[in-house]
């Protein structure tokens, strides 16, 4: 078994976590120590991995990177990242870093000279065009898209993942993997696992065949918005018929790889917003950490924030708070959504083979649902209920009675 296998992550937008300032200064401020009092939180949360944002040199969001080898001083420096990774280190935490290498900003230095009027060929290779103009990430100026079919390009990024890797992290997201492709991937990712074989890599793809993208690409997992799309909207309407379908599809998933699963992060509408009614949260806290998968927590869910992702300027602010310098100062109105936080990855660390398990549904009706999980010799049933009466519903050792708008595990 991997590592990875049995790390449930914490995820964490560290430039908005730490209350920085909403564009670059090159004035070094030592905030990220904020984030390393949490690491005991991680911890008793039952968690034991840290999915970071971007954490590089950047001009705004952390997303329109600036440089690659350099941690945002509004962050603070190389010290303050050694820290972190220490104390990460002796608390059992895994660490893993965002890699924004789709596109930088228009004001990186490889832009820079791509774009000035004696530039090269080859330093014009370093970005896609489109005729004369550089390519714009989803429309947005300031975001040029890197080449990553360019042979220079690919070393250049294996060159900044096998730098950080060195540097002790374990693994990398690797954010908009989708738009470049899998096949412009595979070589980078060979040139890393060949330095670092026993790293994670985990892509951002959003829809499509995700066994094949793993496949070409070389990556171990992929961002699973399929079933975190299903979870949501099955036990808002309710329907669980659609959450049976996606539950075939991931069965399919599984079986070539382990995909990353997740009911938030920093880009979506929060669960506890995105759910129409708060007493299916605990649902959606079940089949996050009883389903297989490699389940992340984004920072915050835990506790019952919520929070609209909204399509204008300033429109992720709600999901990507501040938080306060530790644990202490959190108010106390999450602490039941934090415990059945807990409840449900006690119940995952005890039954680790859930994270590759096999899971079929019997006894499908729109509000209620049966999901057998086998694995290793072992069989549990999770029974969920998203009506207003008591179900009965058939486990895998005897009737299971599940309370409405609630599940059990039997």
């Amino acid at each position: 078994m991997a590592w990875s296998d049995n790390v449930i992550w914490w995820h964490c937008y560290p430039l908005r976590f730490v209350d920085a300032e909403r564009g670059y200064t090159p004035e070094v401020t030592h905030r990220l120590g904020r984030l390393t009092n949490w690491l005991d939180y991680v911890i008793e949360l039952g968690a034991n991995g840290l999915l970071l944002a971007p954490i590089f040199a950047s001009k705004s969001h952390g997303y329109d990177t600036l440089d690659h080898f350099r941690l945002d001083p509004r962050l603070g420096d190389d010290g303050d990242f050694d820290e972190l990774m220490w104390k990460a280190r002796e608390r059992g935490i895994r660490v893993v870093l965002d890699g924004v290498f789709n596109h930088v900003s228009r004001d990186h230095e490889l832009v820079q000279r791509a774009l000035a009027p004696t530039a090269s060929p080859e330093e014009r290779a370093w970005l896609k065009w489109s005729g004369e103009y550089p390519m714009a990430f989803e429309g947005s100026m300031d975001l040029v898209e890197l080449n990553l079919a360019n042979p220079v390009v690919q070393e250049y990024v294996a060159s900044v993942m096998n730098h950080w890797l060195d540097k002790g992290v374990d693994g990398w997201r690797l954010d908009a993997a989708y738009a470049a492709g899998a096949d412009a991937w595979r070589p980078i990712i060979d040139r890393v696992k060949a330095a670092h074989l026993d790293c994670w890599i985990l892509a951002e793809v959003l829809h499509g065949d995700y066994a094949d993208f793993v496949a070409r690409s070389g990556v171990d997992s992929v961002t699973q918005y399929e079933l975190w799309k299903a979870i949501w909207s099955s036990l808002n309407d309710p329907n669980f018929f659609e959450l049976e379908w996606t539950l075939t599809r991931n069965a399919e998933f599984c079986q070539a790889f382990r995909p990353q699963t997740f009911i938030g992060n920093h880009d979506v509408t929060r669960i506890a917003t995105k759910l129409t009614d708060p007493r299916h949260l605990k649902l959606a806290i079940a089949l996050l950490m009883l389903l297989p998968g490699i389940p992340s927590v984004y920072a915050g869910d835990e506790q019952g924030f919520t929070g609209e992702k909204l399509d204008q300027p300033g429109g992720d602010d709600a999901v990507r708070p501040p938080f306060p310098v530790d644990p202490q100062g959190l108010m106390p109105y999450g602490r039941a959504t934090y415990e059945e936080y807990q409840r449900a990855i006690r119940l995952r660390r005890l039954h680790p083979w859930l994270g590759g398990a096999t899971a079929t549904t019997s006894a499908t009706t729109s509000g209620t649902m049966a999901i057998d999980l086998a694995g290793d010799g072992e069989r549990l049933t999770l029974a969920l209920n998203a009506t207003d009466a008591p179900a009965v519903l058939q486990g895998s050792h005897g009737p299971l009675t599940v309370h409405p708008h609630d599940w059990a595990l039997g």
